[in-house]
């Protein structure tokens, strides 16, 4: 019953508040023009008060005197002659405001409300959670603030806190998980996504170690192999990369839903999509710039300085041939992709721009391009544009 009261009483003074400026209809607004009469006869008191104290000529006065007549019969010629009519009440935006809007609001609550609840503070929050996930969350640290060796809980809280974009708290729950249980290929994992996600998607030398052990707990594990064969692309060795990621689409089912990923980067590193003919028609040429085994070979026998010039001419070139010719979809990914490698932001921002150019956002590509540059950490700010 009190919680029906106070409704009303909110109700009824929310539809004061609404109705005030309208019941205020009958109190004109103040009469400008009556108050500048008003100033103009005290200037003219003020006026004779400079003349007696002679402060002022007798002939300024009079030309000051005449400027302020004029203004005060203007002013005066101005106000209306007979007392202004109160302004009419808006009868239907009254009653809206005091019968439809309440009406509405109530509808609304109890179709959308529920008043029969009784009140359920966290603690007893915190014993039913149900499908709250903050509240989960709060329940299991909670638990974990009391019993931090409980490694089953860090276990269970790791992938909520990535699910949630808790990067920092899931790497923390993972490690402690690992150290309290042992590793794990799923924990393992985990703990490398963490470190990714905190490296703006660059597999680091410390993420690719902990996919390593996982990977002799687990061989065939796809998603370690997938993560190894990324880190060998963003390193340049695109050859061992184009190998690693052939090796998995192989060893991969056919329904596999990491197949269609799996194939871009393949064909991302100038290799056949898995199950293609590379010489078939249909099959698509591979983006330009690719190297050639010969190219690969001879980087081998390269100091690191000449090796980096070799790529840098490869990248260019590939940036030339797609000024040429811009529809070319794989060879923007490539160009992008390999800037970005090469730590030349400015470059991968300007690529991507042209990129989306020839392949705009809206479309499935372009999206693809966008998903690129956020992966990798580039700017999208103007791309667009």
């Amino acid at each position: 019953m009190l919680f029906w009261i106070l409704v009303a009483v909110l109700t009824a003074a929310l539809a004061v508040i609404l109705l005030y400026p309208l019941l205020r209809g009958a109190k004109a607004a103040d009469n400008i023009r009556a108050g500048e009469a008003a100033v103009y006869r005290d200037q003219l008191r003020e006026l004779d008060r400079d003349l007696n104290g002679g402060l002022i000529t007798p002939e300024e006065a009079d030309y000051a005197r005449a400027e302020i007549g004029r203004r005060l019969i203007a002013v005066s010629a101005d106000e209306p002659a007979e007392t202004p009519k109160p302004a009419r009440h808006h009868h239907f935006t009254e009653a809206f405001v005091l019968l439809v809007l309440p009406v509405l609001g109530l509808c609304l609550y109890l179709t959308t409300g529920r008043p029969d609840l009784p009140s359920q503070p966290l603690e007893a929050r915190l014993e039913n959670p149900g499908n709250d996930v903050a509240v989960l969350i709060t329940k299991a640290e909670r638990h974990l603030a009391e019993k931090p060796d409980d490694g089953k809980g860090w276990d269970v809280l790791a992938p909520i806190y990535f699910r949630t974009m808790r990067v920092n708290d899931a790497q923390v729950a993972y490690r402690n998980a690992i150290r309290l249980l042992g590793p794990s290929p799923v924990r393992l994992d985990g703990l490398a996504e963490t470190l990714m996600a905190v490296s703006d998607g660059v597999v680091t030398e410390e993420a690719r170690q902990v996919l390593e052990q996982s990977l002799t707990l687990e061989p065939d594990n796809p998603r370690a192999r997938f993560y190894i064969a990324l880190s060998m692309e963003q390193a340049g060795r695109l050859d061992e990369a184009r190998q690693a990621f052939e090796a998995l689409a192989k060893q991969s089912p056919a329904d596999a839903p990491w197949l269609p990923l799996v194939n871009e980067h393949i064909a991302m590193n100038g290799g056949a999509k898995s199950g293609a003919d590379p010489a078939a028609p249909g099959a698509g040429p591979a983006a330009p710039g690719n190297p050639t085994q010969q190219d690969v070979a001879a980087a081998e026998t390269m100091s690191a300085g000449d090796r980096q010039q070799m790529i840098r001419g490869m990248v260019d070139s590939l940036d030339a041939k797609l000024s040429e010719d811009p529809n070319n979809f794989e060879g923007w990914v490539r160009l992008v992709r390999s800037y970005a490698v090469l730590n030349d932001k400015d470059r991968a921002a300007g690529a991507l721009k042209r990129g989306l150019a020839a392949f705009p956002p809206p479309g499935e590509q372009g999206r693809q391009l966008l998903a690129l540059a956020r992966e990798l950490g580039i700017a999208t700010e103007g791309a667009t544009q």
